[in-house]
């Protein structure tokens, strides 16, 4: 590993040198928006070489896409707290829903899970398997009991499948008003809830 540029510190070792390009990043991101921040500003932030990034990475949507999953586990942390206390898996997975479409949106560095698709949790990689499982650990953490509807922990990636499809598709058309988030709750109360539903899910318990 060089010694030359990271301010002065060089890194000890592999990891802390990612762990700081990926800090770099974010704060690149913060200045300039995540469509404007190239390699060259990492590399520029960290006092290094462009070829010196790439030995860790080796596209600029590589270290984003690492940001991101740092800030969405934080973020999924946040929705847990939100819905304690709500014990209907039905009434869970609504209000998780309008909680991020609620927050996603207003806050620059979730909004990497918008911007960048093709690494990101709400892009065009919503369904990939790595996502669906990621999805399905979270809804593992919901505050429910999902065996009353009739799901089983083999069943949670088919509904966070669905779930990440469908959050894929608000999330390109953010709420602007309080009654456009009334309206959304209305449409999941009517449309999801229900298969959600206790008389749902024993419809689905083997005879």
């Amino acid at each position: 590993m060089g010694h030359h540029g990271w301010g002065g510190r060089p890194p000890a070792s592999d990891t802390e040198a990612r762990q700081r390009i990926i800090d770099a990043t974010t704060r690149c991101i913060d200045r300039h928006g995540v469509t404007k921040t190239t390699l060259s500003d990492v590399a520029a932030e960290l006092g290094v070489t462009r070829q010196t990034v790439y030995r860790h990475f080796r596209r600029i949507s590589d270290i984003i896409g690492e940001v991101a999953a740092r800030d969405a586990a934080s973020f999924v942390d946040r929705m847990i707290e939100h819905l304690q206390g709500t014990t209907q898996p039905a009434e869970a997975v609504v209000e998780g829903m309008i909680f991020c479409v609620r927050t996603v949106p207003g806050e620059p560095r979730l909004s990497l899970l918008l911007q960048l698709g093709d690494t990101t949790a709400f892009g065009r990689g919503a369904t990939t398997r790595n996502t669906i499982a990621y999805g399905a650990k979270m809804l593992q953490r919901f505050p429910v009991d999902w065996a009353t509807v009739g799901i089983g922990d083999e069943d949670l990636e088919g509904l966070a499948e669905m779930i990440m499809r469908l959050l894929t598709s608000l999330l390109q058309h953010p709420n602007e008003s309080p009654q456009d988030e009334a309206r959304l709750r209305a449409f999941l109360d009517r449309w999801l809830a229900p298969a959600l539903s206790p008389a749902s899910g024993s419809a689905h318990q083997p005879s």
